[in-house]
């Protein structure tokens, strides 16, 4: 019946008219930790840059434990701007736990991390947030040049990136940080990944995904002091190759396996020698030698399997990431990792 009188309308009848998709949402998630110098001026920055996304967007800040004015700073900025949140840790858990905790929290289609020091232009989240909206689930930046650091350290830089790429099975793009755009899926896919020794670069990458790479010239820090001396710099990238290849474990094997055959070679010779020539005194420094050799060897395996033993030992404590000190602008409920209080 309802068929007829459509037919019988003609042309120019009237349509129930479709409900105008809602706009999408974007969270910019920053870890701050004794960021009070720069943060005014990344605030103005990323509100410039977000008004011009037609996007519903709020900044997520969050305090991995500052001991300057970093976290008063937030809190005035969240009670003149709704669309600011603040996630105060309960102490300083580095970096990586200070990024779990504000991908937690975030609650968007889209979210983006972005470091406090304004060496990643926050102008790139409309690019990023583009290639988000043609379909893609990551969207990360790729450092052309990295200008306001030494040779030294973008030399490491660039060796760690390759050698990484080289021993992991997971792709980690090479001269990537952690500026990159999450898709709600891949935010949700991230969360589920809850292991203590985090290093997120590899988890974004085992994530999977439509992913995107978005090269930029990376700018010097705009205030302040970097919080990364070379000494944390190796171990980050200590934590890096050992929680995403174990062909440390295997170099060592393979050493070991090679060094065996070459003693065990020698000791043929020793005992043909013996045996032809009788068996003169050998001398002292040689078989000093060979001792501290061989003992170096060892301990550089014990050491290597202490390392990998040490990450199951923490994983098995099974301490929360995080602990949240205090909650502005976001629902209690959101607290998934740590016990908020006031």
């Amino acid at each position: 019946m309802s068929g007829s009188l459509d037919a019988a309308a003609g042309p120019h009848a009237s349509r129930p008219i479709a409900p105008a998709a809602a706009r999408r949402s974007l969270c910019v998630v920053v870890p701050c930790f004794d960021e009070a110098e720069v943060l005014p001026l990344l605030h103005r920055r990323l509100v410039a840059a977000l008004d011009a996304i037609d996007a519903d967007w709020s900044i997520l800040y969050v305090d991995d434990g500052s001991r300057d004015a970093t976290r008063s700073l937030i809190e005035q900025l969240a009670a003149s701007e709704p669309r600011v949140g603040l996630v105060a840790l309960a102490r300083n858990f580095g970096k990586e736990a200070a990024m779990t905790a504000g991908l937690d929290h975030a609650d968007a289609d889209a979210v983006v991390i972005v470091d406090a020091d304004l060496q990643d232009p926050p102008e790139l989240i409309a690019t990023f947030w583009r290639h988000f909206l043609e379909g893609h689930d990551v969207v990360y930046g790729v450092r052309r040049s990295r200008a306001g650091e030494s040779w030294l350290k973008r030399a490491t830089a660039n060796a760690f990136y390759r050698l990484i790429g080289r021993l992991s099975l997971t792709p980690v793009p090479a001269d990537t940080g952690d500026f990159r755009l999450l898709s709600r899926r891949a935010n949700e896919a991230l969360r589920r990944l809850r292991e203590r020794h985090r290093f997120m670069k590899g988890l974004f990458g085992w994530i999977g995904f439509r992913q995107l790479g978005v090269p930029y010239d990376r700018e010097p820090r705009a205030a302040g002091s970097t919080k990364w001396n070379y000494w944390r710099l190796w171990n980050f990238a200590l934590e890096g190759i050992t929680s995403f290849s174990a062909a440390p474990l295997k170099l060592a094997t393979y050493v070991g396996l090679a060094t065996s055959l070459l003693a065990f070679a020698y000791g043929v010779v020793v005992i043909v020698r013996t045996l032809l020539y009788g068996d003169p005194v050998a001398g002292y420094p040689s078989l000093m030698v060979v001792i501290l050799f061989l003992g170096g060897l060892q301990l550089m395996a014990l050491g290597l399997i202490g390392e990998y033993l040490g990450r199951l030992y923490m994983e098995g404590k099974q301490r929360p990431l995080y602990l949240v000190d205090r909650l502005v602008g976001i629902a209690r409920g959101a607290d998934r990792a740590g016990a908020a209080s006031d």
